[in-house]
């Protein structure tokens, strides 16, 4: 925990999430689901500062693996392949985390007494290890790639306006269907959802990237039929 602990000493701006590696560090040994739950506050509460501080609004209650791959994207790294699937992986270490704390956490559900007595024995050493170094890792890459990156400019998502005011999903009927042929309908159980609504519901920016490149590709088409018109 040293390596973030100096990260948060040399940035004062992060000292205050210190709260949740001295309680991720005190309960390692005596109740494993507190630091669970505080390694997941840590890395939600570092992404959605990272938003807030780039101006990109966050959807109403988003999944921890959506926060950090907005924070991602915040900090500019929509392009390049290799960041992009190592903030996916990292990400999805995120939603385990999340997935987890529900698991053992005493309080996110009601828990019988066996099971409030077993909660902690889930999860071996060696796994505690992994989810702990990997919550280190990704939040001192979080804050040092805000740091070190601070005076980029991120560019705007497709359809963000100056108040940022988010897309209505009806205003895009020929990117729905297009998306919607391509990837078809998701079923979980008795419940059917097209693909257009759970991206633009779970990734509201990756559906915002996909739309640009989707009216992108239909303008080219047209260009070049004008163009054709004019020399003839």
């Amino acid at each position: 925990m040293e390596k973030l602990k100096a990260t948060l000493a040399q940035y004062s701006r992060w000292q205050p999430y210190g709260v949740y590696v001295d309680r991720m560090e005190g309960h390692l040994e005596s109740d494993f689901s507190v630091s669970v739950e505080n390694a997941k506050a840590l890395l939600e509460g570092i992404g959605k500062e990272i938003c807030d501080a780039k101006c990109i609004a966050l959807a109403n209650a988003p999944a921890i693996s959506v926060v950090l791959k907005t924070a991602f994207r915040a900090l500019g790294y929509n392009g390049e392949q290799l960041v992009t699937q190592v903030s996916t992986s990292l990400a999805n270490i995120g939603q385990l985390i999340g997935t987890l704390r529900n698991e053992i956490s005493p309080t996110s559900h009601g828990k019988s007494l066996k099971e409030l007595s077993d909660r902690n024995d889930k999860v071996d050493l060696l796994t505690r290890d992994f989810l702990i170094d990997s919550t280190l890792v990704v939040a001192v890459f979080l804050i040092r790639a805000f740091e070190e990156r601070k005076g980029d400019v991120v560019a705007p998502a497709a359809g963000a306006g100056a108040a940022d005011v988010p897309p209505e999903y009806d205003d895009h009927e020929d990117f729905n269907n297009y998306w919607d042929e391509s990837f078809g309908e998701f079923t979980m159980g008795q419940y059917s959802y097209p693909a257009s609504e759970i991206l633009f519901n779970v990734d509201l920016q990756a559906y915002q990237a996909e739309y640009k490149d989707f009216m992108e590709s239909e303008q080219l088409p047209a260009e070049a039929a004008d163009l054709q018109s004019e020399q003839a």
